[in-house]
């Protein structure tokens, strides 16, 4: 194998995003995580999505996990940015990434099906596959990562695997593929309960995938200024 070789496969694998990289403030970290791919090699395949979503919590906030305190299932919360905390929504496996000081985090809310010369047509079968619609069918691409448990079914990520572990960037990683959101949207994330800061405006959505999100800061009736804020 010549030289030349070997750089021209080293070019065609993911290059994953240091530690660096996860250990900032959560806002900070949580806008910056947009456009960034999650891929995750299952047997032959890269499994690949395009953040299009993500919702930042602090330890000292009612809605985040780690304000419940330190306890053996949450302790990727308070570890080095960068690690993998995972945990059941709905019956479902969520997402998130340890953030700069102890229980600060990102979840990754949801994301868009993200196809290149890694991961081809092949890849994006086998996330339909895994993850079909209520009567076994396989569904709209564009809605295959609309929400955090949908992103990990079809990425094939599971609570036992993954908590509390770092990055394999053999397996799993996130890579920087540009380009950049051209504008994000800031918005109160969801599902927070009354009374435990459901107010504040830590969620962050790609505009651009703005339709195919959790829930579209876009609909009808929200008030920019009031619901939510465009950002540059």
């Amino acid at each position: 194998m010549t030289n030349l070789t070997v750089r021209a496969l080293a070019s065609s694998l993911p290059q994953a995003l240091p530690d660096a990289f996860f250990d900032r403030d959560a806002q900070l970290l949580a806008r910056d995580l947009l456009g960034k791919v999650i891929r995750h090699r299952v047997g032959d395949l890269w499994l690949s999505a395009r953040i299009i979503e993500t919702e930042a919590y602090y330890c000292e906030e009612k809605g985040s996990h780690a304000s419940l305190g330190y306890t053996e299932k949450r302790k990727a919360l308070f570890l080095d940015g960068g690690h993998i905390y995972m945990y059941y929504a709905r019956g479902g496996d969520s997402l998130n990434f340890s953030a700069q000081g102890p229980g600060n985090a990102v979840l990754i809310k949801s994301a868009y099906p993200w196809i290149d010369e890694l991961s081809g047509p092949a890849s994006l079968a086998q996330m339909l596959l895994n993850n079909p619609d209520a009567q076994g069918r396989p569904r709209a691409s564009q809605k295959l990562c609309a929400g955090q448990t949908l992103l990990c079914k079809a990425l094939g990520l599971k609570v036992p695997v993954w908590d509390a572990k770092r990055f394999d960037h053999e397996v799993l990683l996130v890579e920087d593929t540009g380009p950049a959101p051209g504008h994000i949207i800031q918005t109160t994330r969801l599902g927070i309960p009354h009374g435990r800061d459901e107010h504040l405006m830590y969620r962050f959505v790609d505009a651009a995938y703005a339709p195919y999100c959790t829930r579209n800061p876009l609909r009808r009736g929200q008030v920019e200024g009031r619901d939510y804020f465009l950002l540059p």
